[in-house]
């Protein structure tokens, strides 16, 4: 009997995973990962691999926290559950949501309790809007998001996402969304400098704000880095363009920090390291480490005082808002970030580290751009250097380079031909050195089996 085996069938049989070609996944079989320790995964026929996904741009502090396991346990036994509806609270709620507005921008200091990132994208769609109407301007309905963009995979987030193959399979999509120009330089601007550049995409803002009426426009929403549309890091141009923009207007800036949020830029939060002041901040993903589930909206000042002093009841919520054990975990993984500095250390040391050794690998023969901010990269994989021309779509050169990475020890993903890595921020200098030579390793074996197949489709 081979026990991978089974598994695989059993998952073939039964299992449908998320984002996910059913057909090519069966006849494939499923890598099945049985236990992990710091920033490694370990599957069932014994490889050890370096997650430079943190799972899902979530395990910032690691694999094997015990004190995590045992926040978990000691809340399981106390109250393993209850609810936030109906006047009711409990400790592990209340402390987070103080140790949160404690962390995040000085003008936001309220939070609603999800349980994910996309829950936290539907709920700022309904607030959004339930703000307007109580500020007496329910015309105020569209929000503007960007092309490529990822806020979630329910029927709003997918909405306020920006990815047409979503939009695809989405049916009609939620109406008052509409989307303008990413900041992605590599992939769309290169014929103009990256200030430029950055400078167009804000002003592209500004053109569909006054295209559909300053009055009917209640939010412009946007990652600060976006995460899973390639890991675009944005000219350092077009925040402060958006900052200028916004304050000419009366519309809220909702900040999407569910990959961004909780160290993974070398501040707390993305809104920090770019100096903005969002009005809501949806978070999830680091804020327990990925241990257990949970994600949330932070809420500024502004729409916060409009929800509670207007009154009236807000229709939404969740059975699992601010799950009590949940909020333990988070708290504890807050508690270990502060008490080691970590969000420091990424800023001052890990992250430089990272941008110096993961620069290198530019002077790679497929590499047309190597970026990285804080600890979040891509490498941009190219037929041409001198041009950054792309491969032929048909060869699915960053699949073959992501299943390549994987098979040698390293989980890289693939954008299309965008290779993402956001490592658990715990990593050594030392691990840093080992995933830069591994993403190496993982470009020359692919450079090599596409030396052989341009041969064949040559020679075909």
């Amino acid at each position: 009997m081979n026990w991978t085996k089974d598994m695989q069938a059993l998952d073939r049989a039964h299992h449908l995973h998320p984002f996910t070609d059913f057909k090519a996944l069966g006849e494939e079989g499923s890598r099945i990962v049985t236990h992990a320790d710091g920033i490694y995964i370990f599957d069932s026929e014994g490889h050890r691999i370096l997650d430079g996904m943190a799972g899902l741009w979530c395990v910032n502090l690691g694999y094997g926290r015990q004190a995590l396991v045992d926040a978990a346990t000691r809340q399981l036994q106390q109250l393993p559950y209850y609810n936030n509806f109906f006047k009711t609270t409990h400790v592990p709620a209340v402390t987070l949501a103080d140790t949160l507005c404690r962390l995040a921008p000085a003008s936001v200091n309220h939070v609603f309790f999800t349980g994910s990132g996309s829950e936290a994208n539907d709920t700022v769609l309904r607030m959004v809007r339930r703000y307007w109407a109580l500020e007496g301007q329910p015309d105020k309905q569209w929000i503007i998001a960007r092309e490529n963009a990822y806020h979630g995979s329910t029927v709003a987030g997918m909405s306020l996402g920006g990815m047409a193959p979503m939009h695809a399979q989405g049916g009609p999509l939620v109406p008052g969304i509409t989307h303008i120009a990413q900041p992605y330089w590599f992939g769309e601007g290169r014929d103009q400098s990256p200030e430029d550049f950055g400078r167009a995409c804000a002003a592209a803002l500004e053109e569909r704000i006054l295209e559909l009426g300053e009055e009917n426009v209640a939010a412009f929403i946007a990652e600060p880095v976006q995460g899973a549309g390639g890991a675009i890091i944005p000219p350092d141009s077009y925040w402060p363009a958006v900052k200028e923009i916004l304050a000419r207007y009366d519309i809220l800036l909702v900040v999407d920090e569910v990959i961004c949020g909780f160290g993974r830029l070398g501040e707390w939060f993305g809104s920090q390291h770019y100096g903005l002041e969002p009005d809501l901040m949806p978070i999830a993903k680091g804020m327990s480490s990925g241990y257990l589930p949970i994600g949330g909206v932070m809420v500024g000042d502004r729409v916060a005082d409009t929800l509670i002093d207007t009154g009236g009841e807000f229709f939404h919520g969740f059975t699992y808002s601010g799950h009590p054990a949940c909020a333990a975990v988070a708290l504890k993984n807050l508690e270990i970030m502060q008490a080691a500095g970590v969000v420091q250390r990424v800023r001052d040391d890990v992250g430089p580290y990272l941008a110096q050794r993961w620069s290198a690998l530019a002077d790679h023969p497929l590499v047309g751009e190597a970026r990285s901010l804080g600890l979040i990269g891509a490498l941009e994989l190219v037929a041409d250097k001198a041009t950054g021309a792309r491969f032929d779509k048909s060869l699915g050169v960053g699949n073959l380079c992501r299943d390549i990475s994987f098979a040698n020890g390293l989980v890289m993903r693939s954008v299309g031909d965008s290779m993402i890595i956001s490592p658990p921020l715990t990593m050594t200098r030392d691990q840093i050195d080992e995933l830069v030579s591994l993403a190496r390793q993982a470009l020359d074996e692919t450079a090599r089996h596409l030396n052989v197949a341009i041969h064949k489709e040559q020679t075909a």
